[in-house]
């Protein structure tokens, strides 16, 4: 007997709560970390993207599908890992209004 899958929605709810509570540990470990903050979670968020598209071939899932895999988490990590090295790069002192 073979058991039924989720629904799509249920799925994809399951990878934004996956990705919430990913995200909220990697900022407690980068809180923690030795070195800055934004360097910690640049190096975590950099370990992730990896995790992630290694989990997703590993399942064979299809990147852009209709419902949110670990391609759409491997994307999301890639987004606020740019983020955060551009906002390094720059530093603090230039985003601050005037």
């Amino acid at each position: 007997m073979q058991l039924p899958h989720p629904s799509q929605e249920l799925r994809s709810t399951q990878v934004l709560v996956r990705f919430s509570l990913r995200m909220a540990i990697l900022v407690a470990f980068a809180s923690f970390g030795g070195v800055d903050f934004a360097r910690s979670l640049a190096a975590l968020l950099w370990m992730t993207i990896v995790l992630s598209v290694v989990v997703g071939a590993m399942k064979r899932e299809r990147p852009f599908d209709t419902i949110l895999n670990h391609w759409d988490e491997a994307v999301a990590y890639t987004a606020l890992f740019c983020l955060i090295h551009v906002v390094n790069h720059l530093g603090f002192a230039e985003l601050a209004p005037a």
